[in-house]
This record gives C-alpha cells, structure tokens and sequence, in this order.
C-alpha cells in the first residue's frame, strides 16, 4: 500500500495532511496538553485521530475543527468518538474561536497545523488570545525556532516578535519525519504557547505593531533607515531612541513596541 494512504484515508496534498502514527510521540503531547473532564478543549486539523482519541478517553468532549469533508464526516461517524464530539467542517483560518467560549472558560487548542498555512493560521489564532488558556501545535521544527528566536540572531523575525507579544512560547518535543504517514520532508517539532494577560501586551495598536515587522522584516538586509523610510523618518527614530543604522533583526520586542505607539501617537 502507498505510503500515502493511512488507515483507509488517502493523504491530500492540497490540505498539507500528514498523519501521525507514533504511540511514543502521541502520548508525550497528550501529557504535555494534560487535558481533564471539564476543559472547554479544541482541536485544528484532527485528521485521523492520533491525538483526538486519547484526548476524547481523558476530556470525555471536544470540539473539532476539520476541512476535509471525507475526514469531517469520519469523525462524526466513528463508532466510540462520535457523540463526544463536536465537529465544525471549515476552514480554521476563517473560524471565530471566540463562539465556543461558555460560561467564561477559556480555551485549549491544540493541533497538527498544515505546513502551507501554519504562518497566517498563527496570526488568526493570536487574535483570540484573551480566550485562550494555553495552545499546544505541532509544526514544522524550522517555524518554532523562529517564533521562539532571540533578537540578534537569523531566525529572529515577524513571527518571533508576533508570537513573544501575544505570548510565552517553549518548544516541548521534536518529531522526526518517520513518525508520520506520509512522511513530511522536513522535522517537526511541538510548541506549547500561553498567552499573556492584555495588561503584559502594551501595544496600543497590534495592527500597527504588525505593520512595523512587515515593513522592517520585509528588506531585512536593510538598515532600519531604509526599511521603515515608509513609516519614519531617521530624525524621528532617533526621538524614540532607535538606532537607525541596525537591522530589524537587532531590536527587541519592547523596542518594536516602541516604535507602534509612536506611530499610533503621532501619525494617525
């Protein structure tokens, strides 16, 4: 049998599915996710149900959120995790997180995000920070090390000052490509991330902030001089006490921070 088809279902390309299969890995994440009874869990991209079913024998419900229709439809008909589970056919990318909060409790997501859109789907959930408890993904091992990267180094960038303003992120496993169907091309890892209480985040504008790494990152062999000419001029970086002759890569966090509430101060 092709190494594309797992457990009946046929890898789809298109969807970026690749099906984990090793008992050792599964069982280290679902520790790492510890779910209980009365979590209000979710799961991005259930696929199969490696993770799902041994979250649903420890949580007893769980809300799904499944693109491939033929996967949706699986999971709603499997013969022991079907009723425990609720199940949202769509695109994740699209889904309003915030709709399945009841009675104030917070969220636990938890996923094996598609490589192709592991970025944007990123960018999607932090918006839904201030519902969430704690988030548990595995991605491809190149993307955690960005988005756990220090300033000064060549993985820092968009996605480490994103993910460090909305959260606390520590790798918690690495996934070698043999543990899947199909097996990826590339090594895997999973990322725990808690998101920070809104008095930690002091962007006045994270939409702003967000514009300042797409600007400075986008030329990042540029100085800032000539990155964020669009935004600022070096007269006015010098006032914010940014040194205008450094790379995007040499600023921290708090400095671009500093930078979007002059921004949202002075330009709007």
């Amino acid at each position: 049998m092709t190494d594309k088809v797992h457990l009946g279902h046929r890898a789809r390309k298109r969807f970026g599915q690749n099906f984990l299969n090793d008992d050792m890995i599964i069982d280290k994440i679902v520790t790492a996710i510890d779910p209980k009874p009365a979590d209000n869990l979710v799961e991005i991209g259930p696929g199969l149900g490696a993770i799902t079913e041994p979250v649903v024998d420890l949580s007893e419900k769980l809300t799904v959120v499944e693109l491939d229709k033929d996967l949706a439809e699986r999971l709603i008909k499997h013969p022991f995790m079907g009723s425990k589970l609720t199940v949202h056919q769509g695109d994740a990318m699209k889904f309003d997180f915030a709709s399945l909060i009841k009675d104030g409790e917070k969220l636990k997501i938890f996923g094996n995000l598609p490589y192709n859109v592991s970025t944007p789907l990123l960018f999607h959930l932090f918006e839904f920070a201030d519902h969430v408890e704690h988030m548990h993904f595995m991605l491809q091992k190149e993307v955690v090390k960005r988005m756990v990267a220090n300033p000064d180094s060549k993985a820092f960038g968009r996605l480490s000052v994103m993910t460090q303003y909305y959260c606390n992120a520590m790798p918690v496993i690495e996934v070698p490509p043999e543990c899947f169907k199909p097996a990826p091309k590339v090594d895997s890892a999973v990322i725990r991330l808690i998101p920070k209480k809104p008095e930690q985040r002091s962007a006045k504008s994270s939409k702003i902030l967000n514009t300042v790494c797409l600007e400075a990152f986008n030329q990042r062999r540029k100085t800032l001089r000539n990155s964020l000419s669009n935004l600022l001029t070096s007269e006015e970086m010098a006032e914010i006490g940014i040194d205008a002759t450094k790379r995007a890569e040499n600023l921290s966090l708090s400095q671009f921070i500093d930078i979007a509430n002059w921004i949202y101060d002075n330009k709007q």
